[in-house]
């Protein structure tokens, strides 16, 4: 009967929250683990593609979020940058010399 309530009035229990944010850690963890990156070799490829994709937009700093996501057998970096507009340079068309 109490859960019936609860999900009536949409409220979830602090020990279900507690639950799904271990199981979130733990995902994150073993993701982590199985491709074999520390959390400083991702920050240094975060900065990097970030370093790149400001040659074409400026984008939020806030809101940029990078991760690493399990799905259909394999996994992926999943990424969302907030682009505010597009640069003087992307917009001329301009290609990058070669590094």
């Amino acid at each position: 009967m109490k859960d019936l309530i609860n999900r009536l009035w949409n409220r979830t229990s602090a020990v279900q929250t507690s639950k799904d944010e271990a199981k979130q850690r733990l995902k994150f963890l073993l993701i982590h683990d199985q491709v074999d990156l520390s959390p400083a070799v991702m920050e240094e490829m975060k900065d990097e593609i970030l370093k790149v994709i400001a040659k074409y937009v400026d984008f939020d700093q806030k809101g940029i979020d990078f991760h690493l996501e399990r799905g259909d057998g394999s996994i992926a970096l999943v990424s969302s940058v907030p682009v505010r507009k597009v640069t003087e340079r992307a917009a001329r068309g301009a290609t990058p010399a070669p590094a």
